[in-house]
């Protein structure tokens, strides 16, 4: 998997959100869980979208993807579900993907369509085309075999997935 994560490029502020744990570099858990770190909940929940991402091209979808990382479920749902955006359809999916409720996670991905960052994360992940609905079913049957080598390579292609997403949230968008 080729993608290099440089929390430095998101500000300090972003940056030492994201060191309270890993740095945007933990495996995120197949399975809603409770938050990683309660101290990046509360740094999230004392500040706004616009202020950790003044000029990003999806603040508020950032914001998601932050949540999310630290496995602050309620949040990142509660977040997701308020941007009518390919981007926020597409934290939303990995919101119910990780619930996990497929049938709501599918239709969430139905919404995002193309998303622009499907051939890199393909590309990144060694594969052919990027299936958000083949990843749903992979990610189903690495949750019936724990400690598996095929729960580890779903956690690490969700970490991929999740830094590639927030990265394109979070980043500057290009000039027309």
């Amino acid at each position: 998997m080729n993608f290099s994560f440089d929390p430095a490029s998101y500000g300090p502020e972003v940056q030492a959100i994201l060191a309270l744990d890993g740095s945007g570099g933990r495996l995120l858990p197949l399975t809603r869980g409770a938050c990683s770190c309660a101290a990046a909940r509360d740094a999230l929940k004392a500040t706004t979208a616009r202020v950790l991402f003044p000029q990003s091209r999806a603040p508020e979808a950032a914001l998601s993807g932050l949540y999310l990382y630290f496995s602050c479920w309620d949040d990142a749902h509660q977040v997701a579900q308020e941007l009518d955006t390919p981007e926020g359809s597409y934290w939303h999916a990995l919101v119910h993907r990780q619930e996990p409720d497929d049938g709501n996670s599918a239709y969430w991905f139905r919404h995002v369509g193309r998303h622009p960052i499907y051939p890199r994360l393909a590309a990144a992940a060694n594969l052919p085309r990027w299936d958000p609905m083949a990843f749903l079913e992979v990610c189903a049957q690495a949750r019936r075999e724990p400690g598996s080598d095929g729960e580890r390579r779903a956690r690490e292609l969700q970490r991929l997935e999740w830094q590639m997403l927030f990265d394109y949230c979070a980043a500057k968008p290009e000039p027309v």
